[in-house]
Order: structure tokens, then sequence, then C-alpha cells
């Protein structure tokens, strides 16, 4: 038989291999990264090659359709789940005649790119933490006397070259139905089998979860191909015990058996949640759940591993653990026989994993670029920096950027108003309501109200409610609502000894709710300053907003305000979920749960909570936008109210107090 040349693209590995060998055979032993779940049996239809046909000068050989074998019994009888694509072949059944030149594409690789753009997750290199393998058994030998488990081992290294270590144990009570037709797939995690189904398997899935204090949020992924299944969202129970991570902390120093109880709600949350996941799909189980990774702040991060939260809720706030924790799904009662869950790691005792994985989303750590990267919240993560060192902190801005502590204030449901433009002239108003495309002004939105109705403003909808009154000249520098502004409209109410802004029937921003905004901002804003002054540096280059919250922020509104930093407007980005983007890197890929850890050993932590200039860069974050900090950049985009000699920015008549973590 002769011997013939294989190059292998875009690898660009080539080798002489024997007449009739598969390619897949050939890939094998070049180690390309070439798919396959059914060791060649042609059933699953993850070896798709595609044969090039010309000259190739580089390689100095020809290729042409003949250097193939024919179309043959194993492709024309398969049926599998993935189509054989146009001008595809299987490598399982493609044998080398000659000289081939065969192109691996990405949806054949077992570490391909993918980007998933609808949780903003980007490109990912696929790297499981989890493989497929289908097996073959022999008729069992009497006279061998081969045990079943060495049986399948054996047939591993056979078959996959892989020399498993052992079975987890809750598969040994199985052993004897899974081979009864002595086929069979097995799925492996470091060199162990952690599962296993009798005939062939071709699909299994892992859950990232991202748990938030007010909401969970989990997506269902297929770890070979990276493909995002089904997703769900739910309130995170936890908040009959209390609205903020502080008061859940409270409860369980104020109630005994107040932590068990905070621990089974949040394992019954996710177990709930992981069972809603399942049910968006067709034929998957949850024996086929191999994979959960959960990343969230370090209060929900202790609670979920069963540890006592109540030093958290003091200086210096110390973490029982700070590194990622790894442990059989059933440890935090989920009923996924099967998986391993893990639990990112945590950065600081305010700074958690869920900043750890919008770290590794968004990649500061992989950039010259200063990135300043805010998750808005009850209390506001604050990552900066770029490559060459990472700052992390944690400020305290309370709920009223969630709609608490403001008058009509709610969180972000059907009839919340969220966007706000007013009229610099006139000062009438015209705004959006979640749940109505059309904004007030415009003539289907009464139709719309009909059915929603006007409830309440969100956070997004008081921040710009409030920078518009201060564009508009109604609001000042140190956040009052000038008397003045009667004058102009009757939306300019008297309050007591202040003023108020109808904004709609039965809503008025009042001065209360300016207050409790600027302390919030305030707090935000100082935790930022203090790293830019940790960091020495004085400039942001780009700034991504993440979190729910963060994701409905406008850029323009949020520098009015102050709450982030002047810089090119155009570089300031809401990134959504980053912390679910990362959960589900590290889910996908092991090389990225390696980054994350990497990098959160390397960031510098700042305390603000004892910090000694966090109330001089608080008080000056009081005022609109800030007290001294420049705006040149918010300058070319909008038109800043002048400020004279007697209203200086931050002047405020009575100085406030920064709030501390624990109010």
């Amino acid at each position: 038989m002769g011997r013939y040349t294989i190059v292998f693209t875009p690898a660009g590995l080539s080798a002489t291999v024997p007449a009739e060998t598969t390619v897949l055979e050939a890939a094998r032993q070049l180690g390309v990264d070439l798919d396959s779940v059914c060791g060649g049996r042609g059933l699953c239809g993850r070896c798709q090659i595609r044969p090039s046909i010309g000259q190739f000068p580089k390689w100095a050989l020809t290729a042409n359709e003949a250097h193939l074998s024919a179309w043959g019994p194993l492709e024309a009888g398969y049926r599998g789940r993935r189509p054989i694509e146009d001008g595809n072949r299987l490598g399982c059944g493609a044998r080398v005649l000659g000289d081939v030149v065969i192109d691996v594409p990405p949806e054949s690789q077992i570490h391909r790119q993918i980007i998933r753009k609808e949780v903003a997750l980007g490109a990912i290199t696929l790297d499981p933490v989890v493989t497929l393998h289908y097996l073959e058994l022999p008729v069992l030998d009497p006279e061998d006397g081969a045990t079943i488990a060495e049986q399948i081992t054996g047939q591993l290294a056979a078959s996959w070259g892989i020399q498993p270590v052992g079975f987890e144990a809750h598969l040994l009570p199985h052993l004897h139905r899974v081979v009864v037709g002595r086929a069979l797939t097995v799925a492996v995690r470091d060199q162990r089998i952690v599962a296993l189904w009798p005939g062939f398997v071709e699909r299994i899935v892992g859950v990232g979860i991202d748990l938030g204090s007010t909401t969970v949020a989990g997506h269902l992924c297929d770890l070979a191909t990276g493909a995002i299944l089904a997703s769900a969202g739910r309130m995170n129970p936890q908040i009959r015990f209390g609205e903020d991570l502080m008061s859940r902390v409270s409860y369980v120093m104020m109630n005994q058996g107040g932590a068990a109880a905070l621990t089974t709600t949040i394992r019954s949350a996710l177990d709930e949640l992981v069972g809603e996941l399942i049910d968006q799909t067709d034929g998957i189980d949850r024996s086929q759940v191999l994979e959960v990774v959960v990343v969230g702040n370090p209060i929900m991060h202790h609670l979920l591993l069963g540890i006592d939260p109540t030093p958290l809720g003091q200086a210096p706030f110390p973490l029982a653990i700070a590194a990622a924790v790894e442990a059989p799904a059933s440890f935090i009662d989920l009923d996924a026989p099967s998986a391993r869950v893990y639990v990112g790691p945590c950065i600081a005792g305010h700074v958690g994993a869920d900043t750890a994985a919008a770290i590794l989303s968004e990649g500061p750590h992989r950039s010259d670029a200063i990135q300043l990267l805010v998750d808005v919240g009850t209390n506001a993560e604050i990552v900066l920096g770029n490559r060459h060192q990472l700052f992390a902190a944690s400020s305290p801005t309370g709920p009223a950027f969630e709609g608490a502590q403001i008058s009509a204030g709610q969180r972000a449901t059907a009839g919340a108003i969220e966007r706000v433009r007013i009229d610099r002239e006139t000062l009438e108003p015209r705004f959006k309501v979640i749940g109505i495309d059309a904004w007030s002004n415009e003539p289907d939105f009464a139709c719309e109200l009909k059915g929603v109705g006007i409830t309440g403003i969100c956070g997004s909808g008081i921040i710009e409610v409030i920078a518009e009154l201060f564009l508009a000249r109604v609001i000042d520098a140190q956040g009052v609502i000038m008397a003045s502004g009667a004058d102009r409209t009757d939306r300019i109410v008297a309050d007591a000894r202040t003023f108020s802004y109808q904004l709609a029937d039965g809503i008025r921003v009042t001065q209360a709710d300016v207050r409790a905004i600027q302390l919030a901002k305030a707090a935000l804003r100082a935790g930022i300053e203090l790293l830019l002054e940790h960091a020495g540096i004085t400039r942001v280059d780009e700034v991504r907003l993440a979190g729910a919250f963060g994701a409905h922020i406008d850029p323009v509104h949020a520098m009015v305000l102050g709450l982030i930093p002047d810089c090119p407007v155009d570089q300031v980005r809401s990134v959504g979920n980053a912390a679910g983007a990362g959960a589900l890197r590290a889910l996908l890929s092991r090389a990225q749960r390696a980054e994350m850890e990497q990098v959160v050993a390397s960031v510098t932590k700042i305390e603000t909570a004892t910090e000694p200039r966090f109330q001089e860069h608080f008080v000056a974050a009081l005022a609109l936008p800030h007290r001294s900090a420049p705006n040149p950049h918010l300058a070319l985009v909008v038109d800043l109210p002048a400020v004279d000699g007697d209203s200086q920015p931050g002047r405020a008549r009575r100085r406030r107090r920064a709030p501390t973590p624990s109010s």
C-alpha cells in the first residue's frame, strides 16, 4: 500500500500516512483539533471536514476529488443531530487515497472560538472541562476475569488514548445497568469518569449563574459547542429577609438559625432555576448537567456555601475564603447527580466573584487602555486599571439607584418611567415608560398607556430627570431645586420649605429625592476618586457600566450627574450582565477559569471604609457634576450651566457625612 501526504488547515500540520487511513485517524495521530464524540462510528457528525482541491506549491502537492474515498455507507447512513454541510465529509468516513489538503472548519474544532452576542460574551476559545466519549465494549469473556469497570477504562484507553484514574463513586451502583447493551457514553473530567449513559449521548450541558442580591440569572449551555440553549432569571427570594445585603446580615445576627434559612432559600432557588432551564429544552435531563459555575458578591457567596456572613458586616470585613471553591453540586443541594459546582474567587470583603467575572468578561487586564469598570448596585463594585495593574473597591451607594428612598421610586418593571427629557426653555418633560414603545409626547402613548399605567420612576429615570433639571437650570450645582423655577413653569411647586418638580400625574421629584441620589452618587464617585489616587493617574480612557442597572444608564446623564469621571463620551459603554458573561466564560473554558483566578490574585484591594480621604472625596462629589473635577469631554456634548462665584459646586449649606458599608 502507498503512503500519502495529508495537510490540515488552519493548523498547518502535515504527515505521511498509509493509504486507507481515515482523516479522523490522521488527525488524532497529528494532534489536530478535530472533534468527535462517537470515536469514528459515524454517529455524532462532529468530525466534519472540507477537502481542498487544486495545486498547493507551499506543500508541493496537488489534490483532487479522487484522493479521498467516495461517499460510503457510513456517511450515507448518517442520521445524527448535526447535518453534513454541502461540500463537507465526515472525517471518520473519508479515507486517504492520495495527497490531500483538509480544512477543519471552526464548528468541527474542540477548542474553537465562538462569539455569543446575546449575553455580551464576545469571542472565547472553548476549552472544555468535561469531554464525552462513546465506547463499544467487546463481548464479555468469562475466562478473562475483567470487571466491568476495567472493561470501560480499558476501552477508553484503547479507543481514545485516555488513561482514567477511576470513577466517581456515585456511578458504581449503575455500572451493570449501563453496560447491558455493551455500548455506552462516558464523560471524563480530569482523567476521572464522572458520568455514563447506556448507548450514544452526544450532548452534555452546564449552567452559568450570576447570583445577585436582587436577581438571579442563569444560562444553560452546550458544553461542547458553547451554544446557549436556555436562559432564565428570577428575583432572589432572600429579599423577604431584607432588601439589601446588610439587612440580611442583620437578620442573621438577630435571628437564631437565620443564616441556615438564607442558605436554604437561595439553594432552593438555584435548584428551581436549573429545573426551569432544563424545561425550556428538548430531550435534556438533569443527568446531563455536568458543570455549574456560580458568581456573586461576597455575602451571597458565603450564604450559598453555608458560611456565616456576619463578619462581613463590619470592618475589616474578613472573608472566610477568597479562593475559588469546587465541589459536587450536591454540596449546594442541586439535583444534578453528576455535576460539579465551581464558585468563583472573591477579591475582597465587599468585592466578590461577580466582580472577578466582570473583569474576566471586560478584560481591563488585557489592555493598555485605562478602564473604569463599575457595577452599580446597593454596593457599587469598582475596578480601575489596565494590564499593568488593577485596583478594586466597593462603595456603599445604598438602594437609591434601584428606586428605594425615592418618593415615587420603584424597581425597573412595567409602568416605571425609565427615560426623561426636559425642554430647556419651557421645562416641559417627555418620558418613556417601561412596557410602552412610544414617548409621552407621541400620538400612540395615551392608547398604549391604558394597559400599563404610570406607576413610578426607576433608577435610570431618576438619574435622567435630575441631570435634565440641572441642565435646564432648575437644580443648582449644590442639588437645590431653586425657587426661581416656579416663575418659569407651574411644574415647580412649593413642597413645605423646599420645591418639587411635577414630572407626571402623581409623580414628583422632590428635594429629598435629589439628596438621596446625591448621597448615592457621591459615595460611588468618592470610591472612584480613591482608586484614581492610589493608581496615581488622572485620566480614564474608557468606562464600562455593568449590571442590570448599568445597562440602562445613559452615559451623558451619568457624567452630568457626576456618577463617573469625565472621559470621551463615546468611550462610555453599558455592558449589561458582565458578571453573567464572565460566569459563562468560566463555564466553557478551563483556561478562562485559570485566567480569572490569576487576575484576582493580582488585584490591589482598597477598603473605602478605612480610607481617611474617603470623606473628603465624598463631600467634593456631592456637587453636580463635581466640586473641582474638570469636564472638558462632557462640555463638548452638552451646555453645562455656568458656575458663578456665589454658587461654587459643592458648597453645600450643611456638611453631610458619607455613608458606611453597614448603613
